[in-house]
């Protein structure tokens, strides 16, 4: 059975410009992503040709300024996009949100002069970003990273390696967070590097149980040299820089979770009614209803968590909290509805003849990227304390 097109959702949107926006990113996920999406992903192609398809849509820049190439939308309309690209396809939905992580530094603390630059052509250009802050020896312990920039005049000189990197050895761009100073969080400092800066390299992609089409690498910086002008924020403003763009990026991972879950709801529900056992169709017996409802439900809860954190955002208020909310429940939300849409299907949700085995394998990264699970409780329980808890 191949994928199905994502279900339209009921949603109260803010504009009607927002609604003709997501009917538009509801045709191209059921006309240019659906069809192709479970072959694309067994054989691990990357859809970069789709890309340029949603950079040429205005689909690559929607919570951007409009005068450097966004689209102007709210983060709520935002992530509502990221939901239905990842119901079709998590690796473009999270391919999306990845490429807006890598824009958020320039966008949010460049000078006007790099923005001007840069940002056109990343947002709107048909170029790919990829964000580095995790390394081999420092995954949630981001602030003891190693990686080095050493001042050479006008340069930096960049060296070291950074692991997890979605869009690894593929990427246009990076945001690159590297040591400028004294250990801590205070002597990190964001650059902006180009994709294919000399002494830049790629490892093999990552072999992984899921999202196969999403190349995920190391990149290794041997003496990479950027200007000073692509140096973004002050020096030592790196880390909070990285936090606020994780914030942010926390969203997109509990609106791209929404989507998986959704998907997976879509073909249990499909398959319940057409399947018979006992003279009648399986959705007819009650167990197999009330599954169906409890998937339902947690669904619906967690859209309205990561929107509501969205309404906070977009209205310039604090939201570091519902967005580990948000990513913690959305995210354990498509875990356990993935694996019910397995059960749902039973012998056949764990072939590959269906998507229900993929969205299983490919929900399980959720809970793992920016930032575990672990550490959104973290996250949480810092902010219930107060600022001096740790």
């Amino acid at each position: 059975m191949s994928d199905r097109a994502p279900r339209p959702v009921e949603r109260q949107l803010p504009t009607e410009e927002s609604e003709d926006l997501l009917a538009l990113v509801h045709d191209i996920a059921r006309r240019e992503i659906v069809p192709v999406a479970a072959e694309e992903e067994e054989a691990g192609r990357f859809p970069r040709e789709l890309f340029g398809l949603l950079s040429e849509s205005g689909l690559l820049g929607l919570p951007y300024d409009s005068a450097y190439g966004g689209g102007d939308q709210p983060y709520e309309v935002y992530l509502q996009v990221l939901e239905e690209l990842a119901a079709a396809r998590l690796t473009v939905g999270l391919g999306v949100s990845v490429h807006s992580l890598a824009c958020h530094a320039l966008a949010g603390y460049g000078t006007k002069a790099q923005r001007a630059e840069h940002l056109p052509a990343m947002l709107g250009g048909g170029l790919l970003g990829g964000y580095c802050l995790s390394e081999p020896a420092s995954g949630s312990d981001a602030a003891s990273l190693r990686t080095k920039a050493v001042r050479d005049g006008d340069n930096w000189v960049i060296t070291g390696t950074k692991a997890w990197i979605t869009h690894g050895g593929i990427a246009d761009f990076l945001t690159v967070l590297a040591r400028t100073g004294g250990p801590g969080a205070r002597g990190i400092t964001a650059f902006l590097v180009p994709g294919d800066a000399p002494g830049l390299s790629a490892s093999a992609p990552e072999r992984k149980m899921g999202m196969n089409g999403s190349p995920t690498a190391q990149l290794h910086f041997d003496g990479v040299r950027v200007a000073d002008d692509r140096r973004l924020g002050d020096e030592g403003q790196g880390f909070a820089i990285a936090l606020s763009a994780l914030d942010s990026g926390r969203l997109g991972i509990a609106a791209c979770a929404v989507g998986v879950a959704r998907a997976a709801l879509d073909t249990a529900v499909a398959y319940a009614a057409g399947r018979s056992q006992f003279g009648r169709p399986v959705a007819d017996f009650q167990g197999l209803r009330f599954l169906l409802a409890d998937m339902a439900t947690r669904i619906e809860a967690g859209r309205a968590l990561c929107l509501a954190a969205a309404r906070l955002r977009d209205a310039g208020r604090p939201f570091s909290q519902q967005a580990a909310m948000a990513k913690l429940f959305c995210t354990d939300t498509a875990m356990q509805v993935t694996v019910d849409a397995v059960q749902v299907l039973g012998g056949y949700g764990y072939t590959a003849d269906f998507p229900a085995e993929r969205y299983l394998r490919e929900a399980k990264v959720l809970q793992i990227v920016e930032g575990t699970n672990q550490i959104q409780r973290m996250v949480i329980a810092r902010h219930l304390m107060g600022p001096e808890s740790r």
